[in-house]
């Protein structure tokens, strides 16, 4: 490989990097906003345990969604003239997504990752290989999981907290209520989480297992965590002066802090491929002799390289969006915050497991309004919810014309 292959994947891995800082300031805060928002957790030690998981997810995790983003929008073949056009188009929209995602952070305004860089690759697509080159459909469907995700997450939080006000905080014992249902809780949590790291999950350690067996041993796995949480919340009981619903609460304070790091897992495995997958593309033209190719294994120092500038980035900036997250939707207690993120984390799980790109801002507010509306609409501060709607469609024509301007620059300087 010649001086100018070296710098190329110098610049680009920064760029990506780059890319990974901003995803973890802005993505990330929505993981773990409802632990600090709820008082579950502080923000150092949120930052700390999210800062974990996230690296854990998108480095074991992570490869799974990343072609999508890489080769489902553009055709490769549009680029097998000159394959360097393509490179320096993935350039051009990590740098736009980056750019956009530092301002939407600056503001405060969580916003979609996923969105940001679709809309950038497909500006790049409209200046570089035409409008009816992009592939629409693919298009659409993701489109759709934008629709489809945070539709789900509402659903599965607002049945959650529906049930949880129902069996337990309005029950005649709270306190026994929720000794007797922590376990199945935990059950249910590990269950989901395993299954879905097991059943074709752990591509870069090769431990994929077939549905039946990865079931088997996610109910094992289960299991064993709802016998341990029974051993201890039967040990737990009220402090001076404390209410069975602030002892229910406090128990819930634990489950929150364990679906926060599911969740920022989960984010963490398909939230990833916003960074490394035009970082991907770059490295494959590079590596293959400006060879297109449909797809690339991607290498471990790519993965890590995202996963750590998400950390980075959450552990810098993470706090601007968090705010709006755990605080300012609406008010959120360790109930409402696992029924919202134990609602998001299996959303996105399921997405990601689909191969979808899904945005992850989308599915946590998703649930976090359906918490929100299972104790009626005037619980929901419909303010905050507009301001963050309008600048989800404000993403994608941002990025894409941004992207635009940055590529033509590079197309009359570099190319």
């Amino acid at each position: 490989m010649g001086i100018e292959q070296y710098i190329i994947l110098i610049l680009a891995a920064i760029i990506g990097f780059y890319m990974a800082w901003n995803i973890g300031a802005n993505d990330v805060a929505n993981a773990m906003g409802t632990c600090v928002g709820s008082g579950s957790l502080t923000l150092k030690r949120a930052i700390i345990i999210a800062g974990t998981f996230e690296f854990l997810g998108a480095v074991f995790v992570g490869a799974h969604v990343t072609s999508t983003i890489k080769g489902g929008i553009i055709p490769p073949e549009s680029f097998s003239d000159n394959p360097y056009i393509l490179m320096w188009g993935m350039f051009a929209a990590l740098l736009a997504s980056g750019i956009f995602l530092q301002l939407a952070t600056y503001y405060g305004l969580p916003v979609s990752t996923t969105h940001s860089i679709i809309g950038a690759v497909t500006g790049f697509g409209i200046v570089s290989v035409g409008f009816y080159n992009i592939n629409w459909d693919t298009i659409g469907m993701i489109a759709l999981s934008w629709v489809v995700s945070p539709v789900a997450g509402a659903i599965v939080a607002f049945i959650m907290f529906f049930t949880i006000k129902r069996k337990i905080l309005f029950s005649s014992n709270p306190m026994k209520q929720i000794k007797k249902t922590a376990p199945f809780l935990i059950f249910l949590i590990f269950f989901i989480l395993i299954h879905s790291l097991l059943y074709k999950g752990l591509k870069n350690l090769n431990l994929n297992l077939d549905f039946n067996n990865a079931s088997l041993l996610a109910a094992g796995i289960g299991m064993i965590a709802a016998g341990i949480c029974f051993l201890l919340v039967k040990k737990m009981h009220l402090k001076q002066n404390e209410d069975p619903i602030d002892f229910v609460e406090r128990v819930f304070g634990n489950l929150l802090i364990i679906t926060g790091c599911y969740i920022t897992f989960a984010h963490g495995a398909n939230d990833v491929a916003n960074a490394i997958g035009p970082l991907a593309a770059i490295y494959s033209i590079v590596m293959n002799k400006a060879i297109v190719t449909q797809s690339v294994s991607v290498p471990i120092w790519i993965l890590i390289l995202g996963g750590a500038g998400i950390v980075v980035g959450l552990a810098t900036w993470g706090y601007r969006v968090m705010e709006t997250m755990g605080k300012k939707i609406t008010e959120l207690t360790p109930t409402r915050g696992f029924s919202a993120t134990f609602g998001a984390a299996t959303t996105v799980l399921i997405c990601s497991k689909m191969g979808m790109p899904v945005s992850t801002t989308h599915v946590i507010v998703g649930s976090i309004i359906g918490v929100a509306l299972a104790r009626g609409v005037a619980a929901l501060n419909v303010n905050i919810i507009k301001d963050i709607f309008a600048s989800w469609i404000f993403t994608i024509p941002f990025t894409a014309i941004l992207t635009m301007i940055i590529y033509k620059v590079i197309e009359y300087t570099i190319i």
